[in-house]
């Protein structure tokens, strides 16, 4: 079923980037932990999420989509109130996808954005989980490799951030842990084959509304 919903324009734009916020700075969550990186490696267990991430903390009833049959030209609003993101071809409504934006401190800015980057198979430069060599397990799940050593008898591996689409500066909407609400570095995690649909339909220069 196709569904029509109109979409409210965001005010605030862009401003030009520095070249060192093209890091991707986004993944973990805040201090409470959202627990994001427990899958890093295989899961173990009925991978509803991808290859990486656990299943969602919640039922998704929420997320669905249309748009396989559907022309037009796509633009993504994502609203952080609602922590869903809306996928239009046209003026036509063709997926909702639930979310897990920016925790406190890390938040997803509002604003009118543009794809800039896509890649399938994105890893965070920043973010990750420290191994141990020894037994290959996670010693520490936690990681910003900017502010942690490696420690003796370790590895950091960075955290996967699949389906990756760039947007602004190092955030981007990508395959993620959702605990059932906002709890990222300022990316937008998004069910896996969610993800997968939005990556599919959107091209460099696709818009997307942030409010």
């Amino acid at each position: 079923m196709i569904r029509t919903i109109p979409f409210a324009p965001c005010l605030r734009m862009v401003l030009p980037l520095a070249g060192a916020a093209l890091l991707a700075s986004c993944q973990l969550g805040g201090p409470a932990r959202s627990g994001y990186m427990a899958g890093i490696g295989p899961v173990h267990k009925p991978a509803t999420n991808g290859p990486h991430h656990p299943p969602p903390a919640v039922p998704d009833d929420i997320s669905y989509w249309d748009g396989d049959s559907v022309s037009g030209a796509p633009l993504i609003r994502i609203h952080r109130g609602q922590q869903k993101a809306f996928f239009y071809k046209g003026n036509i409504l063709v997926g909702v996808s639930r979310i897990s934006s920016g925790t406190e401190g890390y938040d997803t800015p509002a604003g009118r954005y543009k794809i800039i980057q896509k890649s399938k198979d994105h890893r965070s430069s920043i973010y990750g989980v420290f191994k141990d060599r020894a037994t290959n397990q996670t010693i520490d799940d936690d990681v910003d490799i900017r502010v942690k050593k490696v420690p003796t008898g370790a590895y950091f591996v960075a955290a996967p951030m699949p389906n990756f689409m760039r947007f602004h500066g190092g955030i981007g909407m990508h395959t993620g842990y959702l605990p059932g609400y906002a709890a990222s570095h300022g990316c937008i995690r998004m069910p896996h084959h969610m993800s997968e649909k939005f990556f599919e339909n959107v091209a460099l220069g696709t818009p997307v509304i942030v409010e």
